[in-house]
């Protein structure tokens, strides 16, 4: 196959954002300027190469629960469709591709987008990678990821009852977020992008969902929360999943 990253009978990606999607075309901008570098792990993105092991970890044990999963397996998505909504450059979508899925990933940037093609070729991965919003997802899914994203988009409720009708009856969504609280915004904006440990303008604290925000829009669209873990940060330790929900939680839901 001459290109690795998308298969011959995928229909050809949206040329960018769509007027009156889910996607805030500033935030679309911000996002893709940082493609290039995206695989770097000391450059823009350098906390989310720290992030991902346990997002990972929380995936997988979330998959292995649902699914009756033997945690030896090394490809317990194999025959499951997946879809990684606001994908980046592919950090996620290329760990769950390995992990056995077949492997769908929009973003909203057409440079992200690029840079994942030219990753995941480079890789002898078959990704189907395309630009646009939760819009372009064409379900049912297994699995739909979407991490650090909501807080993101132009319009919640949209976008989360974008996911749930691209879901699988059968299958499972899950989320991250930061919480909307005092630690987040000491951490994550005064903190982490005033020191430039994360891009300057990458989040916007009045945008912030707390657990209880997020499980009711998931709630309205017909989805039921049946896990929802915090993410804690040490300085020594790095990231981890916690009880305590203050910085930033994953969720994971169902189908009512």
């Amino acid at each position: 196959m001459s290109d690795a990253s998308r298969r011959p009978d995928a229909p050809e990606p949206a040329p960018g954002p769509i007027p009156g999607d889910t996607i805030d075309p500033r935030e679309a901008a911000h996002f893709g300027r940082m493609a290039a570098d995206w695989w770097d792990p000391k450059g823009s993105s350098a906390m989310l190469h720290r992030l991902n092991p346990v997002r990972l970890g929380y995936i997988r044990d979330q998959i292995d629960r649902h699914w009756s999963g033997d945690e030896c397996d090394r490809r317990p998505l194999a025959g499951r469709r997946a879809a990684d909504v606001g994908c980046g450059a592919g950090l996620l979508a290329e760990p769950l591709r390995r992990l056995g899925a077949d492997v769908t990933a929009i973003d909203a940037a057409p440079e992200n987008i690029a840079a994942a093609r030219a990753h995941a070729e480079g890789q002898g991965l078959e990704i189907d990678y395309r630009v646009g919003g939760v819009e372009v997802l064409a379900g049912p899914y297994d699995l739909i990821t979407s991490l650090e994203v909501i807080e993101h988009v132009a319009d919640t409720a949209k976008f989360v009852h974008g996911l749930a009708a691209a879901l699988a009856d059968d299958g499972l969504l899950i989320l991250s977020t930061p919480n909307r609280t005092s630690l987040s915004r000491l951490l994550m904006i005064v903190l982490g992008e005033g020191l430039g440990r994360i891009p300057k303008g990458s989040h916007d604290w009045d945008k912030f969902l707390t657990p209880e925000e997020t499980c009711a829009l998931l709630a309205d669209a017909g989805l039921e929360a049946i896990d929802v873990t915090g993410l804690s940060y040490n300085v020594m330790r790095g990231f981890a999943l916690s009880e305590n929900k203050a910085l930033d939680y994953f969720v994971t839901a169902k189908r009512l």
